[in-house]
């Protein structure tokens, strides 16, 4: 669990196309076996300490004449931002996703002093 120290908490949040590879025939979409694509997403401020970041897709265009194989997750989590990454594997074939995430965090307290 992760408890929270300052009374200044912050959420930030967005909805990202992580890819169109229909439009140009890209390796989601034609590709076979392991495949990943990753975004760096910036907050527009930065957390205290890196924040807790929630993903969930959006949007889901993918042929459903295969198994349906996807894995969504946040890496890299700092106070300045995180990594988003898709990955599929197989012959999964994903026309685009959208995904929409959530952080919430401590925000740097204004009324902290720093006497160091």
């Amino acid at each position: 669990m992760k408890k929270l120290r300052s009374s200044v908490l912050g959420i930030a949040n967005g909805d990202e196309v992580l890819f169109e590879d229909f439009t140009d025939d890209g390796e989601m979409w034609t590709g076979r076996g392991q495949r990943e694509r990753r975004r760096r997403i910036k907050f527009s401020e930065p957390f205290e300490r890196p924040p807790t970041v929630q993903l969930n897709i959006s949007l889901w265009d993918m042929d459903a004449s295969n198994i349906l194989r996807a894995d969504l997750a946040a890496e890299a989590v700092t106070e300045s931002g995180f990594d988003m990454v898709f990955r599929t594997w197989g012959d999964t074939r994903v026309a685009r996703i959208r995904i929409a995430w959530t952080a919430i965090g401590e925000l740097p307290d204004p009324d902290t002093w720093d006497v160091g």
